[in-house]
């Protein structure tokens, strides 16, 4: 209000706009401000490593993948409901930018996000139990809408690590969301949590209420390699 008033009370002046309507769109100036700054706090709060968006995925490289539906998650509805999602698939195809996808539209909708890959999240959360706060960590996440976890299981962990993970998972279940991404069926989970009972465990809460997007489609960066080598390949046109 501070920044736009002044302009504002020149063009209402030179309108003969009334006082009431002057006010109203002073007033409206400040509500889009403080709701375009607390969008932005949300993001920077979620860690996202990047931005990334529906309109930069290439669906076309993914033909199993229903769109409609990934568009339809992206309205929130299974955040209230405490949904889950995975992403199952191989590297490069794609899981890491749907997930970052989501998460802005959430944090737009004013939901809080926080992203993290499996193997920072697990660093964290012994860091935090060294230091006696890990309480204070749950309680932290606890207060999350939707918790991103990317890449498990492309790094092991410790017994320990795999606990404080499961612990974490497990204590979202029907409370709050997760989303996971992996490059490992579900079948191959108990590499990660290094013991059939924990990972039984953890897939019957994960999966009960969850929506699964298998994604095994060709590499999107070696494609993009491939097709930048062709350019550069002089024999192109041969």
């Amino acid at each position: 209000m501070l920044a736009e008033w002044e302009k504002l009370a020149h063009e209402a002046a030179d309108s003969d706009e009334p006082y009431d309507a002057y006010l109203l769109r002073l007033t409206e100036l400040e509500v889009a401000a403080r709701s375009a700054n607390a969008v932005a706090a949300r993001i920077r709060a979620a860690g996202f490593p990047l931005a990334k968006d529906f309109d930069t995925f290439d669906f076309t490289a993914a033909p199993t993948l229903p769109k409609q539906k990934i568009l339809e998650l992206a309205r929130g509805e299974w955040i209230d409901q405490h949904w889950n999602c995975c992403l199952i698939g191989g590297s490069g195809t794609g899981k890491t930018h749907l997930a970052i996808a989501w998460g802005l539209a959430l944090c737009r909708l004013g939901k809080r996000v926080r992203f993290a890959t499996a193997a920072s999240l697990v660093t964290l959360l012994e860091a935090a139990q060294q230091q006696h706060r890990l309480d204070r960590l749950l309680t932290h996440f606890d207060r999350l809408d939707l918790l991103i976890v990317d890449e498990l299981g492309y790094l092991s962990f410790s017994r320990a690590g795999a606990e404080l993970l499961f612990q974490v998972f497990a204590d979202r279940y029907e409370r709050r969301s997760l989303l996971i991404t992996s490059n490992l069926p579900f079948g191959e989970w108990g590499q990660v949590f290094q013991g059939e009972r924990m990972t039984a465990a953890l897939l019957d809460r994960l999966t009960h209420k969850c929506h699964i997007f298998e994604m095994n489609g060709e590499s999107y960066r070696f494609r993009e390699s491939m097709k930048t080598k062709k350019d550069r390949d002089p024999k192109k046109g041969k």
